[in-house]
């Protein structure tokens, strides 16, 4: 990644866009790379740009910011893409997630949690609002048909055999969107040390990131919806 994290704002609002250039392009370490309108745009401007971080609308003309967030995650991994969404339980915040998407963000977010939030997703250590995230993903993927859930185990995916235990116990308290200083702190580990259990557990589990592990990790039934989880 360069020096300047760049940025691709991607939202069918001219107004919305140039109130995230406004206060992003204030910031020392950040580049507005470029704008798109909708989602077949904002593939064309992924490839020819190659940003770090896409801020990206999900209700656009033509492709809208899911399909454009898929595949976008699938031919250019190395960028991170945030969600924009209005409500902070919305469905399609949950299938940017599914989708590729690091995180999401709501479109009314303060404007410094707008630019941690892009700093935090460029450098692949942390997820924004991560209980937010979490209550957003236990709660669709206990909608999304939890009745045998509820009597027999879900099916385990044979990569978690991969895992060492103290990788399995990293990878849950990622699920309860611990950061990495929390995460340290319970098991008694440095944080370069939970570094580089979250990055192990990404490559053994072929997953992007972090936010990537805690879909990861209620999809499988590692973490099961209200296990102890306090929001």
């Amino acid at each position: 990644m360069d020096e300047n994290i760049k940025v691709l704002l991607v939202d069918d609002q001219p107004l919305l866009r140039m109130g995230f250039r406004l206060i992003l392009e204030g910031e020392a370490d950040i580049q507005i790379a470029g704008e798109a309108a909708d989602g077949l745009e904002a593939l064309t401007q992924t490839a020819a740009l190659h940003p770090d971080v896409v801020l990206m609308d999900v209700r656009m003309p033509n492709i809208d910011g899911i399909e454009a967030t898929e595949r976008i995650a699938k031919a250019h991994p190395e960028t991170k893409i945030i969600i924009l969404t209005t409500f902070d339980l919305d469905e399609y915040a949950f299938s940017g997630l599914q989708a590729g998407a690091s995180a999401f963000l709501l479109k009314d977010v303060a404007p410094e949690e707008l630019v941690s939030a892009v700093r935090l997703v460029a450098s692949g250590d942390a997820v924004v609002a991560p209980r937010v995230t979490a209550r957003l993903l236990e709660t669709y993927v206990r909608n999304a048909g939890q009745a045998p859930a509820s009597t027999a185990a879900p099916q385990r995916d044979p990569l978690l055999d991969d895992l060492t235990p103290r990788e399995q116990e990293v990878l849950r308290a990622l699920a309860e969107g611990l950061s990495n200083a929390e995460i340290a702190h319970r098991f008694f580990l440095s944080e370069a040390t939970v570094k580089t259990h979250v990055r192990r557990i990404l490559t053994k589990l072929h997953l992007r990131d972090r936010v990537q592990a805690v879909v990861y990790a209620y999809e499988t039934g590692l973490v099961i919806p209200s296990q102890g989880l306090d929001f």
